[in-house]
């Protein structure tokens, strides 16, 4: 087994501190919240975390809110800065069409906005965090590392936020669906599901009393990774969902458009261990998928599930990196070849693709040449199926070396073109018009 990957924990966790401590919960009607906390790996959840048993009607309406201390935060003038920081909890939709409560974080920036136009809004949508309810976005901003002996949650997700905030662009952050909220598991790389609390994110801030954003104010979407899969879905998906929610530029960052090809590149690689995610997310929104699972999956591999469940992306690299899915398996066979022999998964798989629907608003997308955890070819595809279907679609390939590792080739580009995809975002919440260059890709095998 290659060793443990350790570079991407120590680099971040070189940068961030730990953060204060929570303070009571208020619900929208003012009402203080108080159902019991419970603990992940020895990690807290806050009560916030636990969703009513009754949930609004409308999509996007907070639930609850409280302040929330940022970690790395300085005092200013007119407040603190980078801004100030609102937890929230607000309703969404789930794949199955279920009313379901959605965690996340508003953050009113203190630098002012000085392109055209009212104060824009960003929903970021995070990268691989985990499953466990301690790996949630909006807890990281006040936790940006954990180390308790029981689990490793880093924040890398926080410098996003924080170069846009020093733009003067307003920012929210989804936990997506099951991360954080302590009802459910998370559903990881489900395609509706990501879109869907992108998508009300934006929603919910625009109602908060602490934002400034309005009706009026632009609108873009961030992410890279699991969070480029989420805002290239909720690009497709908002003319239908939300068509109050009008985007003016969206980047998806190195999205794993095609599960069946991310597939086969994680297994047995760094993140072999987002495997386990998919899977028990995936099972958690198609039941009927289960007496297939039970056919073929092992003890071992059921242990890994259920260990993962509870896991940050920094425990699952120490702890089933490496690692290969025949070892899951009755059979032997790896979960790509069970996909291939089992056509209700091909189903699944296919109603996962993203790709298939027009964006409605111009689109970035990002890959590193060299990602070989997220596949530069697949996400590739989705810019060329948006551009054959008529969409205003910048490519920009990421030219890095590949180095061996393939959390680093995948990690790499993050870092390298996220000061050109904020520029990007902030260009179109400017008002500037967006170019495409589809005709400078002609389809590749």
């Amino acid at each position: 087994m290659p060793p443990r990957p350790h570079m991407l924990v120590a680099a971040i966790a070189a940068a961030l501190a730990l953060g204060a401590q929570a303070v009571p919960a208020v619900a929208a009607d003012g009402a203080a919240t108080d159902p019991a906390p419970t603990t992940s790996r020895g990690v807290e959840i806050p009560a916030f975390y636990t969703p009513p048993s009754e949930l609004p009607r409308a999509d996007g309406t907070v639930i609850r809110s409280e302040p929330l201390p940022l970690a790395l935060s300085l005092p200013g003038i007119d407040g603190p800065l980078p801004g100030r920081a609102t937890r929230l909890m607000y309703k969404s939709t789930d794949a199955n069409g279920e009313a379901v409560a959605v965690t996340g974080a508003y953050v009113e920036p203190a630098a002012k906005w000085r392109g055209e136009g009212p104060r824009p809004l960003v929903a970021v949508a995070p990268g691989t965090m985990g499953q466990g309810d301690q790996c949630a976005a909006s807890m990281a901003l006040e936790h940006p590392l954990r180390l308790n002996g029981q689990t490793v949650s880093v924040g890398y997700e926080d410098l996003s936020v924080y170069r846009l905030l020093l733009r003067g662009v307003a920012v929210v952050v989804t936990d997506y669906v099951g991360l954080g909220t302590t009802d459910r598991l998370h559903t990881y790389v489900n395609r509706v599901d990501g879109a869907h609390a992108v998508l009300d994110a934006v929603r919910a801030a625009r109602s908060l009393d602490s934002s400034s954003v309005t009706s009026d104010s632009r609108v873009g979407l961030f992410g890279y990774s699991q969070g480029g899969g989420a805002t290239a879905a909720a690009a497709e998906l908002q003319p239908s969902y939300a068509p109050d929610v009008e985007l003016s530029g969206t980047y998806a960052g190195a999205p794993p458009a095609d599960l069946t090809e991310v597939t086969k590149a994680i297994d047995g690689g760094d993140l072999a261990g987002a495997l386990g995610w998919s899977l028990n997310g995936f099972l958690q929104t198609e039941p009927a998928l289960r007496p297939i699972a039970d056919r073929y999956i092992n003890a071992a591999g059921e242990e890994a599930l259920k260990d993962l469940s509870t896991m940050c992306v920094g425990d699952a690299l120490f702890g089933y990196g490496g690692e290969s899915s025949t070892d899951w398996t009755k059979t032997g066979q790896s979960l790509s070849d069970i996909i291939r022999a089992e056509p209700a998964l091909q189903d699944f798989l296919a109603e996962q693709r993203i790709g298939a629907l027009k964006p409605g608003s111009p689109v970035r997308v990002a890959t590193g040449v060299s990602d070989d955890l997220v596949p530069h070819g697949q996400a590739r595809r989705l810019a060329v199926d948006w551009c054959d279907k008529g969409g205003k679609v910048t490519y920009v390939p990421v030219l890095l070396p590949g180095v061996g590792s393939g959390l680093l080739n995948h990690f790499g580009p993050l870092l390298a073109d996220q000061g050109n995809a904020v520029s990007w975002l902030t260009d179109r919440l400017s008002g500037e018009p967006a170019g495409s260059n589809c005709w400078s890709m002609p389809v590749q095998p």
